[in-house]
Order: structure tokens, then sequence, then C-alpha cells
């Protein structure tokens, strides 16, 4: 096992993360971020948590969505259905994923699926905490990165939220 990220980077990159969304998107008022169920939600509450304090008094959209039954494994795993909760339309507006790991792409492919149920975004982006680069069945990038790593198939990266640290087994 190897820490990728300890307690001190996970935080630094977190914050830093959230500093480049509000650089990309200084006014918030056609801007949603939403995380995705399950792994994506701690990470998504951390950034937008840091995003409400940098912006104090901007209103900030955030919800979760459960990509359960848009996965294209659902058959042939069993999966335990999560909450959504979208509180607001998302016609139009900027929308910005959050997960904690890009690997296949199969997930990111499933949000963007289950988005269109809410209504048709003007653009969306997404952030993850770690990329694994290699190994993408899918073409799909992040446009926000905490931390790009070369991996093998048979590795695994796991957040590891109870000692706060990203690990590589």
């Amino acid at each position: 096992m190897k820490i990728i990220l300890d307690k001190q980077q996970l935080h630094l990159t977190i914050s830093r993360l959230a500093h480049q969304l509000l650089e990309n998107h200084l006014d918030l008022s056609n801007v949603v971020f939403i995380g995705l169920q399950p792994r994506g939600v701690k990470v998504s509450n951390l950034l937008v948590e840091n995003i409400r304090k940098l912006y104090p008094s901007e209103k900030v959209h955030y919800g979760i969505l459960d990509i359960t039954f848009y996965r294209d494994d659902i058959r042939n795993e069993l999966h335990v259905a999560n909450k959504t909760d979208i509180p607001f339309s998302i016609e139009g507006k900027k929308v910005i994923l959050i997960d904690d790991v890009l690997y296949t792409g199969r997930t990111i492919r499933a949000a963007l699926d289950a988005l269109q149920d809410f209504g048709r975004p003007q653009k969306i982006e997404l952030c993850v905490l770690v990329d694994r680069r290699f190994n993408r069945e899918l073409p799909i990038q992040p446009d926000y990165c905490g931390k790009a790593i070369d991996t093998v198939i048979s590795q695994k990266v796991k957040v590891e939220w109870e000692r706060e640290e990203v690990v590589l087994y």
C-alpha cells in the first residue's frame, strides 16, 4: 500500500481545486455543483464548503446525483441505490460534476445519461480528486484534477476518508 495523498496534501488539493473552479467561474449564478454518489459526495461536500468560505455572499447551488440505474454493469452486480438530491434546475446552467477517482470513465458516462433527466445544461465540466489516466475505456478527461497518477489495471486507488488519505494498493 502506498499513500498518494496524506491528510495535509488531501486538504491542500481540495482547496486548490476550489480555487481553480472559482478562477474559471467568477460568477456562480449560472453554475451548479453536483457530487456523484456514493464516493464523490465527500469530495464534493468539502469542495463546496471551501467555495462557500471563499465566496460567503454567493448562493452556491449544490446537489448530489445517484447513477446506480444508469450504470452499464447494473445487470452484472448488485447495486444499492443512493439518494439523488438536485433541488434546482440544471437547464442552461454550467454543471460541474465532482467525483473522487476517474478510471475507466464509465461512471461519468452514466452521470451524463442521468443528468439528461434533469434538463439540458449549457456546459458540463468534470472535477476529480484523482485521475488514473491510463486504462480509460471511454474518451472522458477531467477539466479539473487534484492528482494525476499512472497505474496498472491490477492496482486500486481509494480515498480513505476515515484516515483522510488517498492510497494505492
